[in-house]
């Protein structure tokens, strides 16, 4: 199983109130799309209920593109 990169920006999309078409793997999450602690923190939880993952504390605090989000739920899937 893979990561559906479209529901991924979907989410975030959602969360942080900007469009997916904003959005690609490269973007980072804070200085890009003024996303906060917080709004990773919640982006990470819906992801990780989606996908039925857990993602640690350490590879959250890791997380500044939405290609390293993604990249941490495909470690846990394969």
């Amino acid at each position: 199983m893979q990561v559906n990169e479209n529901l991924v920006k979907s989410i975030i999309a959602n969360k942080i109130g900007v469009s997916e078409n904003e959005i690609t793997n490269a973007t980072k999450l804070v200085a890009d799309l003024g996303a906060d602690s917080l709004d990773v923190v919640e982006i990470s939880m819906a992801l990780e209920r989606e996908y039925n993952v857990t993602l640690s504390e350490d590879e959250t605090a890791k997380v500044v593109t939405v290609g390293d989000i993604i990249a941490a739920i495909n470690s846990h899937l394969n």
